[in-house]
């Protein structure tokens, strides 16, 4: 094995607020000979924000077997690779697993893969919602139909806090899904975190759809939806 390789940097990024980027992860990035970005436009914005020059490269949910080999063969020439998401730390419901996977079973232990730890949505929207007991369990974002119902009613059974994302497209309609199957449901939704429009909003489905039914712009956005007792 090459003793040479290089260094996978997984690296955090803002979810939002363009401040919301440590300094460590502004010199990985600024150091790095390439960053890999789920769309490299979307990165553009953040680099000139911080004035980094680095060279880019896609790599994303529909990268091909060649993509992965091409990033290993970096890594073997000695190249320094980051990874970032559009927004948060790569793998937590954002591309970067199946890269991971696939260095680690060519590589093994000699290759690094270092995390450079930042913003997430999850442990934002955590920070200022009380779960109880601060037990939950992060399910990503739901099943857009199959298995969608078999989800939700197992939120039911769960002993802890339910933490999802969904979309603007499908954030009423979790409501709906919950105020049928779950209506009981002691629900958080955190909307548009670090952006201008942030806000927490508290109580049943009902009392929630009825929210964002009225007022539709409050619809808008990414969520962070927590279910519990």
């Amino acid at each position: 094995m090459n003793k040479e390789l290089g260094t996978l940097y997984i690296v955090a990024t803002p979810i939002g607020n363009l401040e919301d980027i440590t300094l460590r992860a502004l010199r990985i990035l600024s150091e790095v000979s390439l960053v890999l970005c789920e769309d490299t436009r979307h990165t553009k914005i953040l680099f000139g924000r911080h004035n980094i020059h680095a060279k880019t490269e896609s790599y994303h949910a529909h990268s091909t077997e060649a993509k992965l080999h091409s990033i290993a063969e970096k890594l073997e020439r000695g190249d320094n690779l980051a990874l970032v998401s559009d927004a948060g730390t790569p793998l937590i419901s954002d591309p970067g697993s199946p890269l991971i996977t696939y260095l680690r079973k060519r590589f093994g232990s000699e290759l690094r893969i270092v995390p450079i730890p930042g913003a997430s949505a999850l442990t934002t929207a955590l920070s200022v919602i009380p779960v109880s007991g601060g037990r939950f369990t992060f399910l990503g974002f739901l099943p857009h139909k199959k298995g969608r119902q078999t989800v939700i009613k197992a939120m039911r059974e769960a002993q802890d806090a339910q933490v999802c994302y969904e979309s603007s497209h499908r954030i009423v309609k979790l409501m709906k899904e919950l105020e049928e199957l779950y209506p009981e449901a002691h629900v958080w939704i955190a909307r548009e975190l670090t952006k201008q429009f942030e806000e927490v909003l508290e109580g049943t489905p009902l009392e929630l759809r009825t929210i964002l039914e009225t007022t539709p712009e409050k619809q808008k956005g990414e969520f962070v939806v927590v279910v519990e007792k």
